[in-house]
């Protein structure tokens, strides 16, 4: 008795520990993003909108898109499945769509400055970081039609594209880490500020990598 009493104890503080990050995570996501709308004033300028747009890709619709499906923070957690990977669709077109706007004003930023393109780690990463989360978002569409590709199960797509999926959202955290250490950004904040800031992507790629590891490559091991 006093084991299983132990056993239950233990997991309700696990329980409690997952969803606390879980929502810590949604507030993360939202306060980056708003700092960084705050700091770049998007309108003032062709730069203004690089930082805006790809935190909101980033930062905030990459991220819930993949929350959505989290059994401990998802906001819409009792909605039917096929409700969720429908909102999830959303998002990630939305993610898609701001950052490659994201991409477009700071290339044609560039150009109007003559200065060149993509010399550093932060823009070689950014651009392929672009890149990938198109051509996730472009092979996720079996997933919705099933008939494209013939032989495929679709347990084993979904875990494909999980595992896809985090790798691009590791790259998306690794490109606004870059940012957060940019001189635009070193510059605009305070010491605290950018210790604070630079945890953002740091602490949401945790929770979502834990997430994604649990609900599909230790399933996949234990049926192995």
């Amino acid at each position: 008795m006093a084991h299983n009493k132990g056993t239950e104890s233990e997991l309700r503080i696990y329980g409690f520990a997952r969803v606390t990050c879980a929502i810590l995570t949604h507030v993360v996501c939202i306060a980056f993003t708003v700092l960084i709308a705050v700091l770049s004033r998007p309108g003032t300028s062709w730069f203004s909108w690089h930082p805006f747009l790809m935190s909101l890709a980033f930062s905030f619709f990459m991220t819930e898109a993949i929350l959505i499906f989290s059994p401990h923070g998802s906001p819409i957690k009792k909605f039917p499945h096929k409700t969720k990977v429908r909102i999830h669709w959303i998002l990630q077109c939305l993610c898609v769509s701001c950052a490659t706007l994201g991409l477009a004003a700071i290339t044609y930023n560039k150009h109007l400055n003559g200065k060149p393109h993509f010399t550093s780690w932060h823009g070689l990463l950014g651009l392929m970081t672009v890149c990938v989360v198109g051509l996730q978002s472009f092979l996720a569409l079996p997933l919705i039609y099933h008939s494209l590709v013939k032989g495929w199960s679709l347990a084993k797509l979904k875990r494909y594209h999980a595992t896809s999926g985090l790798i691009t959202y590791l790259l998306g955290s690794a490109s606004l880490f870059l940012g957060v250490c940019s001189l635009w950004f070193t510059t605009s904040v305070g010491e605290h500020t950018w210790y604070l800031s630079a945890l953002c992507p740091a602490l949401s790629a945790l929770v979502i990598m834990s997430q994604v590891t649990n609900a599909y490559m230790t399933k996949k091991r234990l049926q192995s």
